[in-house]
């Protein structure tokens, strides 16, 4: 697939997972969906650092710290979440 072609569908489907967050943080306030979007910002970070950063031809090393960073902190927010309710 060519880069442009990359990134378009990048573009696309970060557009559509931040209508998706928009759509489940007006749907209400549990756990589950908190989560939910939690998992999607996972998501989106993802393509950014794979699609618009291009670490999916960067070093693995690199390309796993980038990556896990996102996870780190969803874990974080997820925790602080939990210990709050």
């Amino acid at each position: 697939m060519s880069v442009s072609r990359v990134l378009l569908a990048c573009w696309v489907a970060l557009a559509a997972l931040s209508v998706c967050t928009v759509l489940l943080g007006n749907a209400g306030g549990t756990m589950l969906l908190s989560i939910t979007i939690l998992l999607v910002a996972v998501v989106k970070a993802w393509l950014i650092a794979d699609g618009f950063m291009e670490m999916r031809h960067a070093p693995r090393l690199w390309r796993s710290l980038m990556l896990s960073w996102a996870v780190a902190l969803a874990v974080v927010v997820g925790v602080t979440l939990v210990s709050l309710q």
